[in-house]
């Protein structure tokens, strides 16, 4: 039988006129990996603060096991700036001691890339002081982890890492025997790591097994059976619980509950996008031309980051942009923002971007743009535009699409002043669209979100018509709003993946196994330079063939899309069903061979 290792009886919290928590009870034994969900305000960090003994409730009590070990992250370091790197980590170990521990080096490798901490001018000598809250955050957790616990409790602990290193710490966890609660937004990383989550709302917590896909069937389920009115019944997640059952099953690692009754709310939900729709919309809107660059150089300063790039982003096309830090991702958008911008006549220092005449860009950058703080939400919103196009013949007003990210009718007049980071986050996104762009660059929109307004947000852009291309290091949002996935990995070229992430990540391992040298020392043969290369031209010509090859790629997509709704129109049909399925065999074929070609001259070029 499971150890309790901490109890939480009858808590109540009160805010201000607020109830963020009212006589809550949960416990937390060992072994349990729970994920703790719910929006902003809600009460989730007041919630873990209390079970961590940070913050005193105002009623009931928690109480720990005797000689509980707990480890704790919060969104606010207790770092010493004054010391280094390594006498907060490693503490008074010896150089042979630590390096001898495979835990301190895995932990070390995976939060920072290698033991010398490549990304840290003095490495483990570095004075805390200077650092962004971004580094001080990674080495706040690093100390965590190297540490002994029986409780790990961790406040956004994917803040501040890339996908590699969300990948490494979901890993990281699944292997330790301490029991773990976790407050995230971060979707994938609950489903990998946790097996129960507590949902925060309005003041009490609902418990569920298993991990976030089996969170979202679950709550449908439940609020299915509450069934108190129809218009509850259609705000059920129901184009995510789509999205979960058809677009990725492997997500759903243990369906305890009854998925058939979930699956009657969304038999009449169609794909989360209608791919050929939108693409039919997005051309009327953009013509041919949207953004093609031509052997194009892109720099931050003096640094170089990407050569000779060559590629298309054309009307309809919803990309995902992946890549290590400092790779150019967010450099590639500007360089692209400021061509837009101009009309074209800023240009890269090498190369040319022909931009379309019709582009209409908006870009939502990593920072927050302040707005004047005296402003009402609404009135900020109504500064760009009282009413906004979404296509296809929707309309919304300002005030419902205020409502539609979470700013009731009441909020709407709150100051911007008063509003916090992830609110004033969903307002900056909110003033984009109503500018009706037709290209959206989006630089990591998934910061301070809750989970609820990014499936709001997901769900808008399901409906928008238009080129998109996002840069997120959350993999479920770039696999939920983007049709293909393309990655820099650091050696100055893009290129497009056709197994998404996972690809990236395997490919990523690769590279670092390359650049790690062996132990033992490499045959005389291995070391020989290869006797053929490409020539430069013969390596443009590779990188024309890729992109011809990608755009053919993108026409099959579309056309599988149009045969499978065509099966589904005429399912009753087994003749015509049967001539459609044959079609769709020959297009898979077709486009397996297309993907193999692809990774040929990917390596040429």
């Amino acid at each position: 039988m499971a150890v309790n290792l901490v109890n939480v009886e009858q808590v109540s919290k009160v805010y201000g006129t607020r109830a963020l928590l009212d006589g809550v009870s949960l416990g937390v034994s060992e072994g349990d990996r729970i994920g703790v969900v719910g929006r902003n305000g809600d009460g989730k960090t007041t919630l873990i603060r209390m079970l961590a003994r940070l913050e005193e409730a105002d009623s009931g009590r928690v109480t720990h096991s005797g000689g509980l070990r707990l480890g704790v992250l919060t969104q606010h370091d207790s770092l010493d700036p004054r010391a280094t790197i390594r006498h907060e980590v490693i503490g008074d170990l010896a150089d042979h001691e630590w390096a001898g521990s495979a835990k301190i080096r895995d932990v070390l490798t995976g939060l920072f890339g290698g033991l010398a901490l490549p990304g840290f001018e003095h490495g483990l000598d570095t004075v805390i002081a200077p650092l962004s809250g971004g580094e001080r955050r990674r080495i706040a957790l690093a100390k965590l982890l190297i540490a002994e616990q029986d409780l790990i409790v961790l406040d956004e602990p994917t803040n501040h890492l890339d996908v590699e290193g969300i990948s490494w710490l979901a890993g990281h966890l699944q292997a330790r025997r301490s029991a773990l609660v976790c407050v995230t937004h971060d979707r994938w990383f609950l489903d990998q790591v946790c097996t129960r989550m507590w949902d925060v709302q309005r003041g009490t917590v609902h418990e569920y097994e298993g991990g976030y896909s089996d969170y979202v069937f679950a709550r449908a389920e439940r609020e299915r059976i509450a069934a108190t009115e129809e218009a509850k019944r259609q705000n059920l997640m129901r184009k995510e619980l789509a999205w979960l059952r058809r677009g990725a099953p492997a997500r759903t690692s243990k369906p305890r509950y009854r998925i058939e009754a979930a699956n009657e709310l969304i038999a009449d939900v169609p794909p989360p996008r209608d791919t050929s729709e939108l693409m039919k919309f997005a051309n009327a809107r953009l013509g041919k031309t949207v953004f093609d660059l031509e052997d194009v150089t892109v720099q931050a300063g003096p640094k170089t980051l990407l050569t000779h790039l060559t590629w298309q982003l054309g009307p309809g096309d919803r990309i995902g942009l992946v890549g290590v830090n400092g790779a150019g991702k967010t450099s590639l958008l500007r360089t692209l923002a400021e061509a837009a911008r101009t009309q074209g006549d800023a240009q890269p220092a090498a190369g040319k971007v022909v931009v379309g005449k019709t582009v209409r860009l908006a870009y939502l950058s990593q920072e927050v743009h302040e707005l004047n703080p005296n402003l009402r939400v609404l009135e900020a919103v109504q500064q760009v535009r009282d009413r906004v196009d979404l296509g296809k013949g929707r309309e919304m007003t300002a005030g419902q699409l205020c409502e539609q990210f979470g700013f009731s009718k009441e909020k709407q007049w709150t100051p911007v002043g008063d509003l916090s980071g992830g609110e004033r986050r969903r307002l900056q996104i909110l003033r984009l669209l109503m500018d009706e762009p037709n290209v959206l660059f989006l630089d990591e929109p998934t910061n301070d979100l809750d989970i609820e307004t990014l499936t709001q947000l997901e769900d808008l852009l399901d409906g928008w018509p238009g080129s998109m291309v996002v840069i997120s290091h959350d993999r479920f949002f770039i696999e939920r709003t983007t049709d293909r996935v393309m990655a820099l990995l650091g050696d100055r070229t893009l290129r497009m993946l056709p197994r998404g992430i996972d690809e990236y990540l395997e490919r990523r391992q690769r590279m670092e196994e390359v650049a790690t040298p062996s132990a033992a020392p490499a045959p005389a043969k291995e070391t020989v330079a290869p006797v053929s290369a490409l020539s430069p031209q013969a390596a443009r010509a590779a990188k024309k063939e890729l992109q011809k090859v990608e755009r053919q790629l993108d026409k099959i997509s579309t056309r599988e899309t149009t045969l499978h709704a065509q099966i589904a129109e005429h399912a009753t049909d087994f003749e015509k069903v049967a001539g459609l399925d044959a079609q769709l065999r020959e297009l898979v074929a077709e486009r397996d061979e297309l993907e193999m070609r692809w990774l040929e001259l990917a390596e040429d070029a």
